[in-house]
């Protein structure tokens, strides 16, 4: 018998989530650009709409998160009875693991899909099955071929996270047209308002057609990282499945009412979105060269994908941004040892990282 309590067989095989580092040690000055968020802080609605709740942190929350649910299907066109929200959209994916994977049973996730679908998958018992990438695309073909009698779930980030691809709506109804009616198909659209690619579709009339599709977002690219807040649209059925494990006051007060102010405050948005496209096509023209390859990236962070050649490498490039107080994500815990993820940032942020990253190849490979 053990000696002290025991976690359940699997749990300690799990590879933790490790966010992308804050602060560059030594910088007089840190410029954080590896967790992917707002350059322009939070919508000033937002920010107004939390100096209210002062005289409500004693009340519990609505459970159902009603108001917001109300404005998101107001702001969006959906039906309010379709969404669900969670403390940001890693417990909706925790949510639905577990609702729907089991021991023995199987998730379908890309080569490089969001660390957290194999964390979720393996706390509910499942097993993840990796799809092989197609130039870091997510493949189709290869997400059908992983598919077996044991697959429940099937995870699509689209964009991608860290690589910033994307599947048009043609290929995302492709790999949903080949799936069987039981396995359940996320949508992960984390990035979706930063999209500017005219064939994209966040995928809601896909779930409304289908009884097997959940689309799945989050504020937190938005300005609201920091409340933790995400949301669902999905069938009827699978609302109700997973609220019955849902917790009953998960979504806190300020969370709500920020959320709701953020969602109808659609010129911020607009604002924070023009600037993103703005300065990730200048990024991506500035970075790529005969040595530097910056993936095509529909999302609010690019990929540079460094030579594998010793003076040059990712990360002797994310030290000498470190040694500049510039904070980026190397991604080698998603097999992409060569890359480093930058979220756009600030003019400012962005002509420094152009900067230390030019100057750095030119110094170290002749560039």
């Amino acid at each position: 018998m053990p000696d002290r309590p025991t976690p359940q067989p699997g749990v300690l095989k799990i590879a933790p989530y490790v966010p992308g580092r804050s602060e560059a040690a030594g910088a007089a000055e840190t410029i954080k650009l590896s967790s992917n968020e707002s350059p322009l802080g939070a919508s000033p609605k937002a920010v107004a709409a939390l100096a209210d709740i002062a005289g409500e942190l004693a009340i519990y929350p609505e459970g159902s998160s009603a108001d917001l649910r109300e404005t998101l299907a107001a702001v969006h066109g959906l039906e309010a009875e379709r969404i669900m929200m969670g403390a940001g959209s890693d417990e909706i994916l925790h949510l639905l693991s577990q609702t729907y994977l089991g021991d023995g049973d199987e998730a379908v996730i890309g080569e490089y899909g969001f660390l957290v679908y194999p964390i979720t998958t393996q706390a509910a018992g499942g097993t993840p099955v990796f799809a092989k990438s197609r130039d870091y695309q997510n493949d189709v073909d290869a997400m059908l071929a992983a598919v077996t009698d044991k697959t429940k779930i099937v995870f699509l980030d689209n964009p991608n996270n860290p690589t910033g691809t994307y599947l048009s709506d043609v290929e995302v109804r492709r790999l949903h047209a080949g799936l069987r009616p039981d396995i359940l198909l996320v949508i992960d659209n984390a990035y979706a308002e930063y999209v500017t690619a005219p064939d994209y579709s966040v995928g809601t009339d896909l779930v409304l057609e289908a009884d097997n599709v959940v689309m799945v977002r989050t504020f937190s690219k938005m300005g609201l990282a920091a409340l933790r807040l995400g949301w669902m649209y999905g069938p009827d059925h699978i609302i109700d499945a997973v609220n019955r494990i849902r917790g009953p006051f998960n979504v806190n007060v300020a969370a709500q009412v920020a959320g709701v102010a953020a969602a109808k405050d659609q010129d911020f948005t607009a604002l924070l979105c023009a600037h993103n496209a703005e300065w990730r096509g200048w990024l991506t023209s500035e970075l790529s060269s005969n040595s530097l390859r910056v993936l095509p990236s529909e999302g609010n962070f690019v990929l540079v994908l460094f030579p594998a050649q010793a003076g040059v490498t990712a990360a002797e490039a994310d030290a000498a941004l470190l040694k500049e107080g510039v904070v980026t994500r190397q991604v080698g815990a998603y097999g992409i040892s060569n890359g480093l993820r930058i979220s756009i940032g600030s003019e400012a942020a962005m002509r420094r990282v152009a900067d230390v990253l030019k100057k750095f190849m030119a110094e170290h490979a002749g560039v």
